[in-house]
């Protein structure tokens, strides 16, 4: 494979610093880690972009959170129709083999991805429609949340797409047989929250308020 290079100069300084500091100061822990195993206490499910920083937001220590992500931290329904799906078989791995107690949808504000979902759905985004578009066809998820907020003032769309990107990735989880049943039987908890990454602030989602509050 000769299009794959070393890394960059950075990164490796950047390794042989953690590996001297926080690495060596836990180095009990990692070890445990590796001969034990992991047992993480929930299943987080957040989007690629680089600004959420979620073990840090949480104060998250390594083998704590079994981390999923993609653009706009979105979950498909429960499609099993011999296609990939790195997203659900993440959760399938979380929920059966893990056993997480639970899984957390974090969005967050000034989101590319629902931005793109308004865009194309808006018909601002043409290329967004082709069927070789990856980010395309993932947008569709979102889809539906888009439809939910398409009659609110322009300027107050993104904000509430934002937040459909929570609450359809929390409604679309339950249509996977094995959460619903963990959900009942009340060994998983699903959670959704929105983090503003210009103020730091964290919304969550209230089931019984079926609004987000400010944690």
């Amino acid at each position: 494979m000769k299009d794959a290079h070393l890394l960059p100069h950075y990164l490796v300084q950047r390794y042989h610093g953690w590996k001297a500091t926080s690495f060596m100061e836990n180095k009990a822990w990692f070890r445990r880690l590796a001969e034990d195993g992991q047992r993480p206490r929930a299943m987080v499910i957040a989007c690629c972009d680089s600004r959420v920083h979620v073990t840090s937001i949480f104060g998250a220590e390594s083998g704590e959170f079994f981390i999923h992500r993609n653009i706009a931290n979105l979950v498909p329904s429960y499609a099993p129709d011999g296609l990939q799906h790195g997203t659900s078989a993440a959760v399938e791995y979380a929920v059966t083999a893990l056993k997480v107690a639970h899984l957390v949808i974090v969005g967050h504000t000034n989101c590319g991805g629902v931005q793109g979902c308004h865009d194309m759905c808006s018909g601002r985004a043409p290329e967004l429609e082709e069927k070789t578009s990856f980010v395309g066809r993932w947008m569709d998820v979102l889809r539906p949340g888009y439809d939910r907020v398409v009659d609110l003032p322009e300027e107050q769309q993104i904000r509430a797409l934002e937040r459909q990107a929570v609450l359809i990735s929390l409604e679309n989880l339950m249509t996977f047989p094995f959460v619903k049943a963990a959900v009942e039987a009340g060994e998983l908890s699903l959670h959704g929250v929105l983090h503003e990454i210009g103020d730091g602030g964290l919304w969550q989602y209230d089931g019984e308020k079926d609004d987000f509050t400010l944690v």
